[in-house]
């Protein structure tokens, strides 16, 4: 008898289709540059066990014409603590809104999560993203 997956569908878009804040922006004044924003107190919830996911989470992008506004960034970044959603959902999906948002040049992503059983995790996305 075949056995039944642990992770469903379900799971694995757990958290996506969650209504996030936006995230606000202002007149970048200036070319060529890199921000680098770091959250070190990053937190979500596994969307299967329900126990809570820590983590430090890095953007990093060169604005074009828009900077990311920091108050709204947080806020947008703690709509995450309660949210079931897997690790690698996160950092994709922060770099989707960020690209939404701000219209950068390029942007990373980069998540660390703290260990879980003894394995951590390191999730790390890009834009403009590779080509199919």
């Amino acid at each position: 008898m075949p056995k039944k997956p642990a992770y469903t569908t379900e799971h694995a878009e757990a958290g996506l289709d969650h209504a996030f804040p936006e995230i606000e922006t202002w007149p970048n004044q200036f070319p060529g540059y890199e921000i680098v924003i770091d959250d070190p107190e990053f937190t979500s919830v596994c969307p299967k066990t329900g126990l809570p996911d820590f983590g430090v989470l890095i953007i990093r992008y060169m604005p074009n014409r828009n900077c990311l506004e920091l108050k709204s960034l947080k806020e947008y970044l703690q709509s995450y603590r309660n949210l079931g959603i897997f690790q690698e959902n996160i950092v994709n999906q922060v770099l989707e809104d960020v690209v939404r948002w701000a219209k950068p040049v390029w942007a990373e992503v980069k998540g660390d999560f703290r260990p879980r059983g003894g394995i951590s995790t390191t999730v790390i996305a890009k834009w403009p993203r590779p080509k199919k």
